[in-house]
């Protein structure tokens, strides 16, 4: 079992353009990249708003916890933990990491549940998609004084993959992570 408490991470993609959805789901088909989001998140708990599973995912993805964020008080579903608040939802994240033993937690959308979590995250897992398609949910570009590149690898498009993209890893800094925990 990880001896840190485990990590607040984002998996998401985003294309130049900021757009990260596009009608209830993603404006681009890469399969690699659900190949690389399966290998990220498998056995560790993710975290989502409620129209990320009922629109998007239509159910809970399988070999992991997952928290659903609402503000519906009601709302309950099979195979997911509800959670009412972005701080309930990590916190029932790091208890299902410690049970597995994992390091990190994923947030993986919407751009709300991204934007309430960001203060938490420390590591930030982006498939850069190298276009500007047209779509309906945007998040900006995040701030490079407070996260710097670790790791970047480059694919190009080929028969099964419309858009060249990059797995690119950013972590917070130390100076970011330093001034965040004095606020907390």
């Amino acid at each position: 079992m990880s001896a840190r408490e485990p990590i607040v991470c984002f998996t998401l993609a985003r294309a130049e353009n900021g757009v990260i959805g596009k009608d209830g789901g993603l404006a681009w088909r890469l399969p690699d990249d659900f190949k690389h989001f399966k290998e990220l998140t498998l056995g560790k708990p993710i975290i989502m708003g409620r129209t990320t599973l009922l629109r998007d995912l239509k159910k809970p993805l399988p070999g992991r916890p997952n928290i659903v964020l609402t503000r519906d008080s009601a709302f309950r579903a099979e195979g997911v933990l509800v959670a009412h608040s972005i701080e309930d939802a990590i916190a029932l994240a790091r208890a299902e990491a410690k049970k597995l033993g994992v390091g990190e937690i994923h947030v993986i959308g919407g751009a709300e549940v991204f934007r309430a979590a960001l203060p938490s995250a420390l590591r930030i897992y982006l498939t850069e998609v190298h276009a500007a398609p047209e779509g309906d949910v945007s998040m900006d570009p995040f701030d490079p004084k407070e996260w710097r590149e670790v790791s970047r690898l480059r694919h190009e498009a080929d028969a099964r993959h419309a858009y060249a993209f990059s797995f690119v890893t950013l972590e917070r800094s130390a100076s970011a992570s330093l001034t965040r925990s004095r606020k907390i």
